[in-house]
């Protein structure tokens, strides 16, 4: 057979969309325990992860949930800094904090040949981190240089105002990370962050090929880790949403935009099609807003538009680097490009683009079992399961376009917005 390759290859949409959930322990320090196994690949992926406490601090002691998970690797009880990076590097593994501020932890990826020489030292971060003065002001030093960095570029400087406005800057979703921040921080409100505040309602993700009596021994191990109760809820103060903000830089070459305003969560019945959308919006390259400013006018290289949250907020926002002298009139053909997509049918052409490019990557987001767990977390957080795959999958292979014009209708036909220029 002569494969002609003037032709693309057929595109086809899977009949069904089927995933096993993982496997679900109870261990006995009260966690639960997940499991997906991956015959053949001897390669391990495992998250222990808590739930986050960092917006139950003071927001002049922001840092501390942070600095603690990421001094867990300055050394131990057994071996310093120097020796546990050795180590992880001639057992081919790497931990890693995992910091958010819904959850907190540590990854791991091994091998399973060496797991049970390297599971010892990994959980010994849980309990015997030793947070060297020494080690934690060279962190302090390089957080600092970091943040003054961060401010220099209007990109970073855009989110972060973004945030601000959102949120208001006394929210802990909106507060400014500053210099002072990093001073605040000490070797003893990290031991006391580690001691009483880590490590809460932990669960552990484990992806790799274990018959069952090596999962048992998994379980017995990941059971000794510390388990707390989570901390009571901390009332978190009230959102102080700011419509618009502009911060000139004389020296700025570019203006770095942020446009956009509240959102729904992934529970929403909504929240697929409202994905669609987004995608036709702004959310891949061939998008109406990539071809109006990037390819018809020439005023950036990119924007996007994105669905975001954090902790259990949720919002959109469009992001562009432009040319500075243009930047009121990609905020205006903003607008446009959204009242237009609110308000006017897409053909038929684009809608087939847009529906086989959204069942491509969600596909593609299942290529590996490491990506299987990842996925299951992403709805696992939001009190779902891997349904909610399958109902995307469905919806992705039927929607119309009067489908796009309602959801677009009830959350991007609202203005005013919120409107960030820097630069």
């Amino acid at each position: 057979m002569v494969l002609d390759r003037s032709k693309a290859p057929e595109f086809k949409v899977p009949e069904d969309f089927e995933l096993l959930p993982p496997s679900e322990f109870k261990l006995s320090n009260g966690a639960k325990f997940f499991y997906i196994p991956t015959p053949g690949i001897d390669a391990v992926k495992i998250d222990v992860i808590g739930k986050g406490q960092r917006t139950s601090l003071p927001l002049d002691h922001t840092l501390v949930s942070s600095f603690t998970l990421q001094m867990l690797l300055e050394g131990t009880t057994e071996k310093d800094a120097g020796e546990l990076a050795e180590f992880f590097d001639f057992y081919a593994s790497e931990v890693h904090p995992i910091s958010t501020y819904s959850h907190e932890g540590l990854g791991l990826l091994s091998t399973k040949k060496h797991l049970s020489t390297v599971l010892d030292i990994f959980n010994s971060l849980f309990t015997a981190a030793t947070f060297p003065e020494n080690m934690l002001e060279k962190r302090q030093s390089q957080r600092k240089l970091s943040i003054l960095l961060e401010k220099e570029k209007t990109a970073s400087r855009a989110s972060t105002v973004f945030r601000k406005c959102l949120f208001g800057a006394n929210h802990p979703y909106g507060a400014e990370i500053e210099e002072s921040h990093v001073d605040n921080i000490s070797r003893d409100k990290l031991i006391s962050y580690y001691e009483t505040m880590l490590w809460q309602d932990i669960e552990v993700f484990v992806t790799g090929n274990f018959d069952s009596e090596e999962l048992e021994k998994l379980c017995i191990l990941f059971g000794k880790l510390p388990n707390r109760a989570v901390s009571d809820t901390i009332l978190l103060p009230g959102i102080n949403t700011l419509l618009a903000v502009s911060e000139p830089k004389d020296k700025s070459v570019q203006s770095s935009i942020r446009v956009g305003s509240w959102s729904i969560p992934k529970t929403h019945p909504d929240f697929i099609a409202l994905t669609v959308f987004n995608t036709i919006l702004g959310g891949y390259f061939g998008s109406r807003l990539i071809k109006n400013i990037r390819e018809d006018k020439g005023h950036t290289y990119g924007i996007y538009s994105s669905l975001s949250e954090i902790g259990d907020s949720n919002f959109w926002v469009i992001a562009a680097d432009v040319q500075k002298a243009f930047y009121p009139d990609v905020i205006k053909e903003i607008y446009h490009e959204i009242e237009v997509l609110t308000q006017v049918k897409i053909d038929d052409d684009e809608l087939e683009v847009v529906r086989n490019y959204l069942i491509g990557q969600m596909l593609k987001q299942f290529s590996t079992s490491f990506d299987l767990i990842d996925r299951f977390q992403a709805v696992h957080y939001s009190g779902m399961n891997f349904d909610y795959y399958a109902q995307k999958l469905a919806y992705l292979k039927t929607f119309t376009a009067e489908d796009i014009i309602t959801v677009g209708q009830k959350y991007f036909a609202k203005p005013p917005f919120i409107e960030v220029v820097v630069g």
